[in-house]
C-alpha cells in the first residue's frame, strides 16, 4: 500500500509541477492559445500566477513532508487542498465545454483523495 501512496504521490506531484510551472512562468497570452488554457485568457496575470505556485507548494507538499518525516501530516491536508483545487478546475472546464480535461482532473482528485486517503 506505501507503494502505491508513493506512486499516486509522485504522479500527482508531476502534473502539479508541470501546471505550476507553466502557470507561474509562461506568459497568459501563451497559455491561452494552448488547448485546455483557453480559460487563462478570461482571468488576469495575477490571478494565473497565483495558481500556477498554489500548484508548485501542492508538488511539494505531496512529496517532502513524508520524505523527510517533517509534519507528514502536510501530505493528505495537501491531497485535499488538491481536491478542491480539481473541483475548481472541473468548473472551469465545464464552463468552456471540455468534457475531456474534465475527465482527466476526476482522474487526478481520484488520486488525491486515494492519498489523502491513505495518508491519513
Amino acid at each position: 500500500m506505501n507503494i502505491a501512496l508513493w506512486i499516486a504521490a509522485g504522479l500527482l506531484a508531476v502534473v502539479a509541477l508541470t501546471g505550476g510551472v507553466s502557470k507561474t512562468f509562461v506568459p497568459r497570452a501563451k497559455l491561452a492559445a494552448t488547448s485546455g488554457g483557453e480559460w487563462t485568457g478570461e482571468r488576469g496575470d495575477g490571478f494565473v500566477k497565483t495558481l500556477g505556485v498554489l500548484e508548485l507548494l501542492a508538488a511539494a507538499g505531496l512529496i517532502l513532508p513524508a520524505a523527510l518525516g517533517i509534519a507528514p501530516v502536510l501530505v493528505p491536508v495537501t491531497a485535499v487542498c488538491w481536491v478542491l483545487l480539481m473541483i475548481g478546475a472541473m468548473i472551469t472546464h465545464l464552463r468552456h465545454g471540455e468534457a475531456k480535461f474534465v475527465a482527466l482532473n476526476l482522474t487526478y482528485l481520484a488520486i488525491a483523495v486515494f492519498i489523502a486517503w491513505g495518508r491519513a
